[in-house]
């Protein structure tokens, strides 16, 4: 059985990659399994200036899912290298994917152009839907143009695939999608967090000091499904899809729908060996629906 997949120009040896945000920089995972089995992961998301994050709580439980406002925490992208980096190729082989985020075109380009220098780097994947910062992430991935300038000022900067993230929350995903791909992106990644909020009954205040933060979780995953299903039908480069996805059947279900890789998020917060479990469950659930070659069905159900 064939597993592995070419996103964007670099082959893995499955589709499977844990979600920014849900996997740190990898080597906390890496004490409990070999990570090398993932295709790649997707670390934490990484700024130009080091970010505390939101006030706490930054968490809600809800049915099916959670919401998070984390807020970006991160070092900085000048400790991510010199110091999270060195400490990942200790236990990591493979090529990763950066995630960035920024409150500015510059802020942008300055952190992936810096990242884009290192070897162990695949991947830059460009976070414009972050839903829990003022002021930055949500707006940029909300308006085609200015989703297209970011994009338009990393590939200036760039040698490597830059994938774009984007944001669930808007009217019309396919159009910024387009609007990306027209400005250079090699990749779209969708979606990121919906918006979503709790309250808490005795205290009568919501749950989350932020207020509203990121909902994801299984709940999710059948407006991602639909966002995937309609990007593919739009775009020609190479799409990851990712929400509310936690067994192989969805990652199946997922790359029908036009994902040549899928990321998995919440589900790593429940379970920190969810993806080595829908890895090591992948040939059975192929063999299940008579699939030889992932490949093949990338997309297979835009025509039927």
């Amino acid at each position: 059985m064939v597993t592995k997949v070419d996103l964007c120009g670099i082959e893995i040896d499955n589709p499977i990659i844990p979600a920014s945000g849900t996997f740190g920089f990898g080597y906390e995972f890496a004490e409990l399994y070999d990570i090398n089995i993932l295709g790649t992961f997707s670390f934490k998301g990484t700024t130009k200036d080091p970010r505390f994050g939101n006030p706490t709580p930054r968490i809600a439980e809800c049915t099916a899912g959670m919401i998070n406002a984390v807020g970006l925490q991160n070092p900085g992208v000048d400790r991510v290298i010199d110091e999270e980096l060195p400490k990942l190729a200790k236990c990591f082989h493979k090529p990763v994917m950066a995630n960035v985020s920024g409150f500015s075109v510059e802020d942008y380009a300055y952190t992936c152009e810096r990242l884009d220098k290192e070897a162990q780097v695949g991947w830059l994947e460009v976070n414009v839907s972050c839903p829990n910062v003022h002021g930055g992430g949500m707006s940029f991935g909300t308006d085609p143009k200015a989703a297209a300038e970011v994009t338009r000022a990393v590939k200036a900067v760039t040698t490597k695939p830059v994938i774009l993230k984007l944001s669930p929350n808007v009217t019309n995903i396919v159009e910024i999608a387009k609007a990306c791909e027209d400005a250079g992106a090699d990749g779209i990644s969708l979606i990121n967090t919906l918006l979503g909020m709790r309250i808490d009954l005795r205290r009568k205040k919501p749950v989350i000091a932020n207020v509203m933060g990121g909902f994801s979780g299984p709940a999710i995953f059948p407006v991602a499904l639909r966002m995937v299903y309609q990007v593919a039908s739009a775009v020609s480069v190479p799409i990851i899809g990712m929400g509310g996805v936690s067994t192989a059947d969805d990652v199946i279900e997922m790359m029908l729908a036009g994902a040549t890789a899928v990321e998995v998020g919440a589900a790593n917060l429940v379970d920190p060996f969810a993806c080595k479990d829908i890895i090591d469950s992948l040939p059975e659930a192929m063999q299940k629906y008579g699939i030889n070659n992932l490949n093949e069905i990338i997309g297979g159900a835009q025509n039927g």
